[in-house]
């Protein structure tokens, strides 16, 4: 999959928000400062996160439109402190702003035309990027943190081709990684298979179980439902993937 094709990304984004925002809408008031399954992270936090990362990304469209150098944020501190501040918001606000930046940012994109879309920006770790990668960008943040919400949503709710999407490209992030294990992810629901780590490995292992469920191992989100062959076709430990973001 090309993270880059917006025809196939904004899509993706959309039915992103639309998921989301089911889970959020039913949300009731008092859960949002329950823990969410990020670690130090209330469901209030994931949500100001989410508005946040909206007008980041929308600054990065506003950058490729006009040619304005306008960063995601103007660094870590600033980034933690906003999502700080953000979650100790009126859950109403929280609600609000979650709806309006994602149209904001649904905006912003729609403005750009096909010089802009190929107008290089960054991200917040200063790669360097063609705009066209801000949906995909997005895509990530609305569906996996509509997991993270911990309220409702799984990794199995992903589309096939999301999560195929995310094995690809986070097992290329990964394997590039110190300490990455020598691996091969085999799905039991597809038929191909993702390596991981150095190659060629003269032993190496077989993650093994439903794509959603590899996926969630890979991005440190849940160790259920897979488990591991050596070359053998032995039973063997899941290796332990780096951290991912």
């Amino acid at each position: 999959m090309n993270r880059q094709d917006t025809t196939v990304t904004l899509p993706w984004m959309g039915a992103g928000t639309e998921f989301l925002g089911r889970i959020v809408d039913v949300l009731p008031d008092d859960a949002f400062r329950a823990p969410s399954a990020l670690p130090g992270w209330s469901r209030a936090h994931v949500v100001a996160h989410l508005a946040r990362n909206a007008e980041a990304l929308s600054r990065l469209a506003n950058w490729a439109r006009t040619g304005i150098e306008t960063p995601m944020y103007a660094d870590r501190e600033q980034r933690a402190a906003e999502i700080e501040s953000s979650a100790q918001a009126p859950v109403e606000r929280l609600r609000r702003e979650l709806v309006s930046t994602a149209d904001e940012l649904d905006a912003a994109l729609a403005a750009l035309d096909d010089a802009a879309w190929r107008a290089e920006v960054r991200t917040a770790l200063g790669r360097a990027i063609p705009a066209t990668e801000v949906p995909w960008m997005r895509v990530r943040e609305v569906w996996l943190h509509a997991v993270d919400l911990d309220a409702g949503g799984a990794l199995t709710d992903l589309p096939l081709e999301i999560v195929d999407a995310l094995l690809d490209e986070v097992t290329v992030t990964l394997s590039s990684r110190e300490g990455c294990p020598a691996a091969r992810l085999a799905p039991l629901d597809r038929d191909r298979t993702w390596p991981l780590g150095p190659e060629p490995a003269e032993r190496i292992v077989e993650v093994r179980g439903d794509a959603a469920r590899v996926l969630g191992w890979l991005i440190g989100r849940s160790a259920g439902g897979v488990d591991a062959v050596d070359a053998g076709g032995a039973p063997a430990a899941v290796p332990a993937a780096p951290r991912w973001l």
